[in-house]
């Protein structure tokens, strides 16, 4: 499984968010640094509980792309063989 695309990919869709919504970054930046000087055990928790999630949704994601390129793949080839015939 190819992780190399994972990291730029996310940091992406953080920058994209960011500037799209800016009071809702602001607001998450500032919970974000309460948070890790005031309780930085759960700022800690939350932060491997949010990686934990974005990394299962990649590889549900990169294994539900590849299963349905799979199957397009296998119609185009059942439809080229019937066209010949």
């Amino acid at each position: 499984m190819d992780f190399s695309g994972f990291l730029p990919g996310l940091m992406d869709a953080i920058v994209s968010f960011a500037q799209s919504n800016t009071i809702i970054a602001i607001l998450i930046a500032l919970i974000l640094l309460y948070l890790i000087f005031r309780k930085p055990k759960l700022f800690f928790g939350l932060i491997s509980l949010g990686l934990i999630v974005a990394l299962l949704f990649y590889i549900i994601g990169n294994l539900a792309g590849s299963g349905s390129d799979r199957k397009k793949s296998l119609i185009e080839k059942e439809q080229t063989g019937s066209d010949s015939q």
